[in-house]
């Protein structure tokens, strides 16, 4: 008799946790490619965006959610909502912690949601493990792994640097049905051309400015073309909330928003591979965070 055929995997991984725990660049690591942005400000990803691990033996599709906290504006209630929302359907989640510091009231309360909302199995993720003293190894675990519903499976690791990723991996493939795959196998999100550059634009706005200019930061593609010399010309706009931000973003004689430009159309031509030309304004919208339309338009 020939070998039994290794039956194929696919399935939904929810990837959820508190604000800056590292779950843009755990998704980010599996599919080894960025789809999610990063930085160092809470709050980073705001809605739920699909990460597609295809394999010879498996599909795995992270969702990677908003970073769960108590919201102050209707973006935040908005993002926590879509990061609740994926609880009920997919196959497996990854509750991930930032294992450096003992849980808190958030932690907490994710756990709680996680009991009420969640139908499937949970993988506790303990990352940050680079930075927990070994003193507070034991006390951290114990403590993270008593919140989690029917004290789930877990796993250190260090996400940046990748330690540990390939054996919670594994428990992931070995926790996912048996399935065809859901998408093509050349694709490895669902975000839009369009959406993702104006992600990589407010990335690097964070990046360069997250110290002086809170989360009101949003990007809009204003004009897309494909111009005939081959090269794609995205015009877009920062959206601040305040006159103060906006000189922030703009910096002295242009400075800031130059390398903010230099470093996304960059970015950009590597993941599109091709010259693109990248034109940026900057404009105050007040508590653009508390109105809906103005911000689903940012989506559009």
């Amino acid at each position: 008799m020939g070998e039994q055929a290794v039956p194929f995997r696919a399935g939904f991984v929810a990837v959820v946790g508190k604000p800056n725990v590292g779950k843009s660049t755990l998704v980010n690591h599996f599919v080894g490619r960025k789809v999610s942005i990063v930085s160092p400000r809470p709050q980073t990803t705001r809605r739920r965006i699909l990460g597609i691990l295809n394999r010879p033996d498996a599909q795995i599709v992270f969702v990677d959610t908003p970073g769960i906290h108590k919201p102050k504006y209707k973006l935040g209630e908005r993002m926590v909502e879509a990061a609740v929302g994926a609880l009920p359907d997919a196959d497996l989640i990854l509750f991930v912690v930032d294992a450096s510091k003992p849980p808190n009231a958030e932690d907490r309360h994710i756990a709680d949601l996680l009991t009420k909302e969640a139908h499937a199995p949970i993988i506790l993720v303990l990352n940050k493990m680079d930075k927990l003293p070994p003193e507070k190894v034991k006390p951290h675990t114990e403590a993270y792994w008593q919140l989690v519903p029917n004290h789930a499976d877990w796993m250190m690791t260090n996400a940046v640097k990748g330690h540990n990723c390939d054996k919670l991996l594994e428990m992931i493939l070995a926790r996912l049905p048996e399935s065809p795959p859901y998408f093509p196998q050349e694709q490895i999100t669902d975000q839009p051309e369009r959406l993702f550059a104006a992600e990589i634009i407010r990335e690097k706005a964070l990046l360069h400015t997250y110290q002086e200019v809170p989360h009101g930061i949003g990007v809009a593609i204003e004009r897309w073309e494909e111009r005939p010399n081959g090269v794609l010309y995205i015009a877009a706009t920062i959206y601040v909330e305040r006159e103060t931000h906006k000189g922030i973003v703009i910096g002295e004689g242009g400075r800031m928003l130059k390398k903010i430009g230099q470093q996304a159309r960059e970015e950009l031509e590597l993941w599109f591979g091709r010259r693109i030309f990248l034109e940026l304004w900057v404009k105050v919208r007040e508590d653009w965070r508390n109105n809906p339309s103005f911000f689903q338009q940012l989506e559009s």
